[in-house]
């Protein structure tokens, strides 16, 4: 049997690309051919393709009172469906030039819910939907203190409403299991705790 990643870029041929529509997001269409895992090479074919920056997540959590703090705000892609359209999520914010994942981390922090990590703990990186955008998700578990935590926050001049939550880790975990939380960055996230909660509790109180 033959093993994964017998391709990689270079066997990829973009033929044409033409970009669709410039707005607050990029949609590109492209004309493109790759072998096929039969041997032959694939007619070309078109996508578009959702052109949008990478961004870093970041849970934050506070070994000694075992909380997190949860982001409540309006999202549009979930209108429509039978929920609430203000979803519970990470700390977040897209990558600028020149910024790394931490940097992109503590300015967030901060932005959003009045946050400065004393430690960031890598937990992945992750594509978010390869089939048709290009964004790279940095996720991250971030060491916070909770006690004066929660409130209202955001940059009024990117129509920014966020309010900031204080949960029990317990809690949170049930949130998951309950489909309460439903967007990737948080489950992941929050099921990483899960795995590492003691370590943490263990490392970052020492």
């Amino acid at each position: 049997m033959p093993k994964p990643f017998q391709f990689n870029a270079s066997d990829v041929t973009v033929e044409k690309r033409e970009t669709v529509f410039q707005g607050f997001f990029r949609m590109d269409k492209l004309w493109l051919t790759h072998p096929r895992f039969d041997g032959r090479d694939m007619p070309t074919f078109t996508r578009e393709l959702f052109v949008r920056g990478d961004a870093t997540c970041v849970l934050p959590y506070d070994p000694e009172r075992d909380e997190v703090v949860l982001l409540e705000q309006f999202r549009l892609g979930a209108l429509g469906r039978n929920q609430s359209p203000w979803l519970l999520e990470l700390v977040a914010g897209m990558n600028e030039d020149g910024e790394s994942p931490e940097d992109v981390a503590q300015r967030e922090g901060q932005e959003e819910a009045g946050l400065s990590f004393s430690r960031l703990d890598k937990i992945c990186d992750y594509l978010v939907s390869p089939g048709g955008t290009t964004e790279m998700i940095h996720l991250y578990c971030g060491q916070v203190s909770t006690a004066e935590a929660g409130g209202v926050f955001g940059m009024e001049h990117e129509h920014e409403d966020i309010l900031s939550h204080v949960v029990s880790a317990e809690e949170c975990f049930a949130m998951i299991a309950d489909g309460r939380i439903n967007n990737a960055a948080a489950i992941i996230a929050i099921q990483w705790l899960q795995l590492n909660r003691d370590r943490l509790r263990r490392e970052w109180r020492a």
